[in-house]
């Protein structure tokens, strides 16, 4: 089961970003560009690739530790960002070294759950928006309508366990699906 670690963001606030990405999708170029759907919005904190059956239950005990071990953090979606002209993406605002220190954790509990990750980079907070095509896209009109762009903060109190199924029908245009496969309260909510 392919599975990562993420922060969802509240309907809130991917409704503000839906309205804000309707702007975007009127720029120049927004047709060559293979926009990621509202189910998919999240903030993958670890990636931890296929995770066969018998290292799954490790591996829950240890992100709900590593949610205990985290206080609930406020955050909110703002700005935004291009890596290359491959993929276009809204940033974080708001207590991001407590969003660090959970990635970090969430990468420690698939380490310890005996998952091998691949070499540790600092985290960058980012929610993909949208991909390149075949055709190179500037994305720099985008980030640039993205500077303004902040959605009301909210609380984060849980850390979610993602299933993320790849297309495999072959038909042009599919996506991955997403299904939330567990959550655990951070330490001091619910």
């Amino acid at each position: 089961m392919r599975l990562f670690a993420a922060v969802l963001p509240p309907a809130v606030a991917v409704h503000q970003l839906l309205r804000e990405v309707r702007e975007l999708k009127r720029l120049p170029g927004a047709d060559e560009l293979r926009w990621t759907e509202r189910a998919g919005w999240h903030f993958t904190l670890a990636f931890l690739g296929d995770v066969p059956e018998e290292t799954r239950p490790e591996l829950r005990e240890r992100l709900a530790r590593a949610a205990h071990r985290t206080a609930p953090f406020r955050l909110a979606l703002r700005g935004g960002g291009r890596f290359g002209d491959r993929a276009l993406w809204v940033g974080a605002d708001g207590e991001l070294d407590v969003m660090r220190r959970l990635a970090e954790r969430a990468e420690a509990a698939a380490r310890k759950a005996g998952l091998a990750m691949e070499g540790h980079r600092r985290y960058t907070p980012h929610l993909t928006l949208a991909r390149s095509r075949a055709a190179v896209v500037d994305l720099r009109p985008y980030v640039e309508v993205l500077a303004g762009f902040a959605s009301e903060p909210w609380t984060v109190g849980d850390l979610a366990l993602v299933h993320s199924r790849l297309p495999r029908s072959g038909v042009p245009g599919e996506r991955p699906r997403y299904e939330e496969v567990e959550r655990w309260p951070l330490g001091g909510a619910g």
